[in-house]
């Protein structure tokens, strides 16, 4: 890949920050923009803005057609097998939701088991404590390891005919682990257990295909893939999505109403009620896009390549302790330094420049687990470079210096 030309792309990259050039290492919770992205959300606005599926005026027809066409490049990206199966929500979240609502309302009944793991984001926790308080199910969790791993033997031992649903993380925000999915699918579906993954950290550092996985539900969302926030996708099964009730209620999601009673429209518009995100489903089709014609295999040998230079970079400071060590990762790298608290970290590299993640990340438990109040956490995109992490690294040095360490 041409980083320059790359780099350009980004309008955001060009800023100073504190004088400094923009280091911007936060991308495991929100990427940037390209220019592309940004214009069609500016030509929708300005050449196209009207509803979809509602009318048969000029405006109307080509806002339905750029909609559904990003229906069909999401299809594509991920390899659904019919783009009926891709449903258009605000983010993971929402969609870890609806399944939570939904299928939980079907088919999760008291005594029943949610099943989901150690490193999980709190919004594949949150839900399934909502829907086991509602239904009186219950939760298991799936243990790890020091090194941030999965025990497969302890996933084995919770799986049983109690089970109704696996919801797992692909790829930890936490600690970068990227969980051996597919063969964690197979063990399930042993069961005939369907699974939800959550590919929030997975689907922008590696090629997605829900049928090789043979997943039941995927979740990712677009602001994570250098698209808009305020969209993302769910896929489901068409045999699952068929078998559960509507999310929300009102227009787009019917087919007749009446104040007897409503009929629902097919899927996806059964689980998309009122307008959608046009403008933002349009904007997340350029960012596939976009993504697809740099390659994969780009990607993933430059991201890899940034990951062994961070760590070894920062395999030098003294007193800094990665928190996750995995053997398969994706670009994240959480650590802590003795003395001082991240959100120290974290203010002080923003005067370098530096842009990275202090806390818990949304994944509370895992702090707890690893005995720590939070993680400086660094995390990787396609336009990032090694002057990126010598800036980090640099800036953690003053760090060290101001603390007397």
């Amino acid at each position: 890949m041409n980083l320059d030309t790359i780099r350009s792309d980004f309008p955001i990259l060009k800023q100073k920050i504190h004088g400094k050039r923009l280091a911007y290492l936060d991308n495991a919770a929100t990427t940037q923009k390209p220019n592309c992205v940004i214009e069609s959300l500016q030509s929708y606005y300005s050449e196209i803005n009207a509803n979809v599926h509602r009318a048969v005026y000029h405006l109307s027809e080509a806002a339905t057609k750029g909609f559904e066409g990003a229906r069909k490049t999401v299809q594509q990206f991920i390899n659904a097998k019919e783009s009926k199966e891709c449903i258009f929500v605000r983010s993971s979240t929402e969609a870890i939701n609806l399944v939570a609502t939904s299928f939980g309302y079907q088919f999760v009944k008291e005594g029943d088991e949610i099943l989901i793991s150690a490193m999980e984001h709190h919004s594949n926790i949150v839900p399934w404590q909502m829907l086991c308080q509602r239904n009186g199910a219950i939760l298991k969790v799936i243990p790890m390891n020091e090194a941030g791993e999965l025990d497969l033997k302890a996933l084995e031992q919770l799986l049983n005919k109690k089970t109704k649903l696996l919801a797992i993380t692909h790829a930890s925000n936490a600690l970068g682990t990227l969980n051996p999915i597919k063969e964690i699918i197979q063990k399930a579906h042993a069961y005939q257990i369907p699974v939800l993954v959550d590919g929030a950290q997975s689907a922008p550092h590696l090629p997605i295909d829900v049928q090789d996985l043979d997943c039941d539900f995927f979740t990712f969302s677009g602001h994570k893939l250098y698209g808009p926030t305020g969209i993302g996708i769910l896929y489901g099964k068409s045999k699952w999505l068929e078998l559960m009730p509507p999310y929300q209620g009102g227009g787009e999601m019917i087919l007749k109403v009446t104040f007897e009673e409503t009929l629902y429209n097919d899927i996806p518009y059964k689980f998309e009620a009122g307008t959608p995100a046009i403008a933002e489903a349009i904007g997340l089709a350029t960012a596939l896009d976009y993504i697809t014609q740099l390659g994969w295999n780009s990607i993933m040998t430059h991201e890899t390549q940034l990951m062994n230079v961070a760590r070894n970079a920062l395999s030098s400071i003294p007193g800094l302790k990665f928190i996750g060590t995995a053997q398969n990762k994706v670009g994240v790298i959480s650590f802590t330094l003795q003395g001082v608290h991240p959100h120290d970290i974290g203010s002080i590299t923003d005067q370098f420049g530096v842009a990275i993640r202090t806390g818990s990340h949304c994944a509370m438990p895992v702090m707890d687990f690893f005995k720590v109040p939070g993680t400086t956490r660094a995390s990787f995109g396609i336009y990032n470079t090694e002057e990126d992490i010598d800036q980090l690294i640099t800036a953690l040095h003053e760090v060290k210096r101001l603390f007397r360490l």
